[in-house]
């Protein structure tokens, strides 16, 4: 279990999506840009849920602090947070400005 101190070091944002595109030659990711504040670009395996249309300005949970990773040769800045069960998976969203932190 994590303690609240632990809990408190992850940098959770709302983000707002500005763009997002298919990454050619995978069947699972998807590259977006999204604005926390600053323009982050995050790679998400999403694509067999949601296309890149139906994202644009839709309003995300971003762990910010995340550890930069390289997904299919694409840079990933953070990571985009969803629920999934057995039959579908659904983003996490709020309601609050870009930037604005998760708490």
């Amino acid at each position: 279990m994590l303690t609240l101190r632990e809990f408190e070091k992850l940098d959770l944002r709302v983000g707002v999506v500005e763009a997002a595109e298919e990454i050619k030659g995978s069947e699972k990711l998807l590259r977006l840009i999204v604005d926390i504040g600053e323009k982050r670009q995050l790679v998400a395996g999403i694509k067999g849920w949601y296309s890149p249309e139906e994202l644009v300005g839709r309003r995300i949970v971003v762990l910010a602090n995340l550890k930069p990773a390289r997904l299919f040769g694409v840079l990933s800045q953070g990571m985009l947070l969803a629920a999934q069960d057995s039959e579908r998976l659904a983003l996490l969203t709020a309601e609050a400005e870009p930037g604005a932190r998760v708490r």
